[in-house]
């Protein structure tokens, strides 16, 4: 990617040519090339001075080069964290962190502020092969201001540790309190006799068998007739949704698919219509990656179900998945609003409506436990 963002230089003439002969016979006394720095590593003193020759000699200068660091366009970004998900090794046993939140909106006198409410966190681990285990785990975790910003409101409000809501069709209240991890999940717990079969809808004898090319995965996981299946008849003659390709992908990548497959689910993915590359984004843990991001919704609450007021109106909404950058790993699925009203009217654009993040998820050769700390403070 870096050697495609500079140009060609232009062919030497044959003045340049014998130029550079010449230079060659009698060189002239010259100074140690200095290393270049940049790009996140260094050039070498060679490639200096091989850039240095084009130039020397002759009336037609090479080409200007671009000055300080390379910037790649957003789907790059996405392809690049791709290629470093293909390097990622493997193990015996593989683990998924998860952590689902809802954003709630506070309306005190003292200033409105958002809270995470109806938060849970998921830990699950399986053994590469039947009969290597499983385990499953789960806790609630506190409510919580949404942001830094937030945080300041709810202490001007008198930092409430209980928090009234309205919740699709009625009141809810969550409190501040964490709970602690507790077996969860098929088999309440753990099962000796498990492992080889994973979430994400792959099992094990199916991993070695599913293509790398982004064109086939496409097809067998975003296709028109795969999309039919998972929406139904009735929603066949209106397409495929951006929204539901992205979903289906960000259920595969949380299983433990090979980092072959993984990459070409992500090109596959930031080659569909109505996906964006949208560049840098932040998830609910403060993580930044790359993300792309499926077409805008429009949503419209009407009072139907009893909401207050305060919760009608319009708004519209995307939804985003984002990839660490480094390594290619899925960090979250997260619902955005692009253009606020309704409940959220006193919003900004990129405000997370909810989200799934992945706190970590990945290969290990020992057997994985749940965290003790909270993934925030």
């Amino acid at each position: 990617m870096v050697r495609d963002s500079y140009p060609e230089p232009a062919p030497p003439t044959a003045r340049e040519i014998a130029r550079a002969k010449a230079l060659l016979n009698d060189p002239p006394r010259r100074s140690r090339p200095r290393l270049l720095w940049g790009l996140g590593g260094v050039v070498a003193a060679g490639a200096a001075t091989a850039v240095a020759l084009t130039v020397v000699g002759g009336n037609t200068p090479a080409p200007p080069r671009p000055s300080g660091p390379v910037h790649l366009d957003d789907r790059a970004l996405v392809l690049a964290a791709a290629e470093k998900a293909e390097q990622q090794p493997t193990g015996k046993y593989w683990h998924e962190d998860r952590i689902d939140g809802q954003s709630y909106i506070m309306r005190p006198k003292t200033g409105t502020y958002a809270i995470t409410g109806a938060t849970t966190e998921s830990f699950a681990w399986w053994g590469a092969k039947r009969g290597m285990g499983e385990g499953y785990y789960g806790r609630d975790l506190p409510a919580h201001p949404s942001t830094a910003r937030d945080a300041a409101l709810w202490r001007k409000a008198g930092s409430p540790s209980r928090f009234r809501v309205w919740s699709s069709d009625h009141y809810y209240t969550y409190t501040a309190k964490a709970q602690k991890w507790q077996l969860d999940g098929p088999n309440r717990g753990t099962n000796p006799r498990g492992g080889g079969e994973f979430l994400g809808g792959v099992s094990a004898k199916d991993l070695p068998n599913l293509p790398t090319d982004k064109t086939k995965l496409a097809e067998m996981f975003m296709g028109d007739e795969e999309m039919k299946k998972l929406t139904g008849p009735k929603f066949a003659d209106k397409g495929v949704t951006s929204r539901l390709k992205l979903m289906r992908v960000s259920a595969l990548l949380s299983a433990p698919v090979s980092s072959q497959v993984r990459a070409g689910l992500m090109r596959a993915l930031a080659d569909q219509p109505g996906i964006h590359s949208i560049g840098q984004d932040t998830d609910p843990l403060d993580r930044r990656g790359v993300a792309l991001a499926s077409d805008d919704r429009t949503t419209t609450v009407t009072g139907e179900f009893g909401e207050p007021k305060a919760e009608r109106g319009t708004y519209r909404s995307r939804t985003v998945i984002i990839f660490d950058q480094r390594t290619g790993a899925l960090l979250s699925v997260q619902d955005e609003v692009t253009k606020p009203g309704g409940p959220y009217a006193e919003m900004r654009p990129g405000f997370i409506i909810n989200y799934i993040a992945e706190r970590s998820s990945g290969w290990t050769d020992t057997k994985p436990t749940p965290p003790a700390a909270l993934p925030f403070h």
